[in-house]
């Protein structure tokens, strides 16, 4: 039986796959072989020595230990595109609201609620009309939006933003096929981050959040930008440099900063519409992001294959043998020599094998006509480099 510790609410719509005779879950799971998660923290927490995979249920992981995962062999998943279509509805939203002064001037009308309660006979249809003008914004269509990042949500609001009559620009250096393929042939690809920022009257930032990308929008980004260019961030909020954004709404150099991350120095400023970070707040996101993580987790852990994970390479293979052997290694040469030829000493003979690498980790699903014993297994461990062994039994067909 696998046991899987949930660290948030998981929409049951993802729990119910998991069979009652095969999987036990729950928050208060000990010695769990997976976690599965949303926005907990791992960061700080003590990672159980039990744990094989962790699952975060949304796009975004900079609430797990990445690099430390990788290091014990622990694989991470996430659930790119699960959630987009809510992200690209509520940016499609902040596109408007960049523009037309929205949220200032419904918060201006109910600053007159009290007005009105304690005069009845305050005309305010007329004062309205008066007014109206501090609120007045330039229309979208026929003005250019660059997207940063052709990911799934990226692919989706440069899409749509053409169909509002948008100009739209796309800048992404590792764009992968399948979003090449689902990008609108009305979306102009630029070579470089430079032509984006110097065209385009909105920028909209659709990127992970890492070390290379930690406050790639601070002043000097920002001066390429045409002078009272609008930025919208819906990814992650340091990716913004804040006291840059700020010094530059204030020297008119932004006309506008609308994000889902709010900050106390940003809602202290007019030209800031902050959203209480509600990009994958749907029903229908959530219920996406647990059926997809759960299909990962249920995946790796029953089969050992690697879809979708963000510290190990993608790995599959079809099941033609009663026994697997998966073993997690660093990425340097002979590891798989190594491996087959242990195997071969011991009289195991391989009906198929696969390894892909990812940066420092690689990752073997290798096939066997016998059960792999466990002093083999144990044997394996101890070659330099083995990060990680399991075996496990395989339906066949």
């Amino acid at each position: 039986m696998f046991r899987i510790q949930t660290m948030n609410n998981i929409a049951a719509e993802g729990l119910k796959l998991l069979p009652a005779g095969m999987y036990e879950f729950g928050p208060a799971i000990k010695n769990p072989d997976a976690i599965l998660l949303r926005s907990a923290d791992l960061n700080k927490t003590e990672i159980p020595a039990s744990v094989l995979a962790i699952a975060r249920a949304g796009a975004g992981y900079n609430n797990i230990p990445v690099d430390v995962c990788g290091e014990r062999g622990i694989v991470v998943f996430n659930t790119p595109g699960a959630n987009a279509n809510a992200v690209k509805e509520l940016t499609l939203a902040a596109l408007f609201l960049s523009s037309r002064k929205i949220a200032g001037s419904i918060l201006w009308l109910s600053s007159l609620k009290d007005s009105a309660l304690k005069d009845p006979g305050i005309d305010i249809p007329a004062l309205v009309e008066k007014e109206k003008n501090r609120f007045e914004g330039p229309e979208l269509s026929g003005k250019t939006l660059g997207v940063i990042g052709l990911g799934a949500i990226g692919v989706m609001v440069a899409n749509d933003a053409a169909s509002l009559g948008m100009e739209v620009i796309g800048f992404d250096p590792y764009i992968s096929v399948n979003a090449a393929w689902n990008l609108s042939r009305a979306v102009r690809r630029a070579e470089t981050l430079e032509d984006v920022l110097r065209n385009s009257d909105y920028v909209s930032i659709h990127v992970p959040y890492s070390d290379a990308t930690k406050e790639m929008f601070s002043a000097g980004k920002i001066k390429m930008m045409k002078k009272g260019a609008r930025l919208l961030n819906f990814a992650r909020g340091g990716l913004a440099k804040e006291a840059d954004i700020i010094s530059a709404l204030e020297e008119g150099c932004l006309s506008a900063y609308i994000t889902d991350f709010p900050t106390a120095e940003l809602l202290k400023h007019d030209k800031v519409v902050c959203i209480p970070h509600l990009g994958a707040s749907t029903p229908e996101a959530e219920i996406n992001c647990a059926i997809s993580a759960v299909k990962q987790l249920k995946n790796f852990l029953e089969t050992g294959v690697i879809e979708n994970s963000v510290n190990f390479p993608h790995c599959k293979l079809a099941c033609r043998s009663p026994y697997r052997l998966l073993v997690a290694n660093r990425n340097i040469p002979n590891m798989v020599g190594q491996i087959t030829t242990l195997l071969a000493s011991g009289r195991i003979n391989i009906t198929d094998l696969i390894n892909h690498h990812r940066d420092a980790f690689a990752y073997n699903i290798i096939d066997t006509e016998q059960e792999i014993p466990a002093a083999m297994r144990t044997d394996l461990e101890k070659i330099p480099g083995i990060i990680h062994v399991r075996a496990i039994s395989m339906p066949t067909r």
